[in-house]
This record gives C-alpha cells, structure tokens and sequence, in this order.
C-alpha cells in the first residue's frame, strides 16, 4: 500500500474522490460518474479508502 488514501463519498450517480497523504496533504479532488469511479480505482495501485454514503458520517475503511 503507498502513502495516499482515497475518501468517498457516495450518492446516486456521482462519487467526491478526495486524495490525501496520510500526513493529511491534499494530492487530487475528483467528481465521477459510476462508471468513470470504477475505472478509475481499478488503475489505483493498494489504497486506504474511507468511504461515507450522502448525509452520514465515515462508516468504515478497506483496503482497495
């Protein structure tokens, strides 16, 4: 797993990608599709990925 962790938050039809360092530094912020989210985690080297559904807090965390 590299340095980055991956947060995301969950709607419908587009997901908020928020990259950071584990230091806390801000590496990218992403807008996606469904199908733009799930090509791109698959070119994603081992992550942390935080994810959250719309309206509720962090409910968990895997490794991707």
């Amino acid at each position: 797993m590299n340095d980055t962790m991956i947060g995301v938050d969950l709607a419908k039809n587009v997901f908020q990608l928020h990259g950071a360092s584990m230091t806390g530094v801000v590496k990218y912020r992403k807008k996606l599709s469904r199908g733009q989210f799930f090509r791109f985690m698959s070119e994603q080297s081992r992550h942390l990925l935080l994810w959250r559904p719309a309206g509720a807090p962090i409910t968990g965390r895997v490794s991707w």
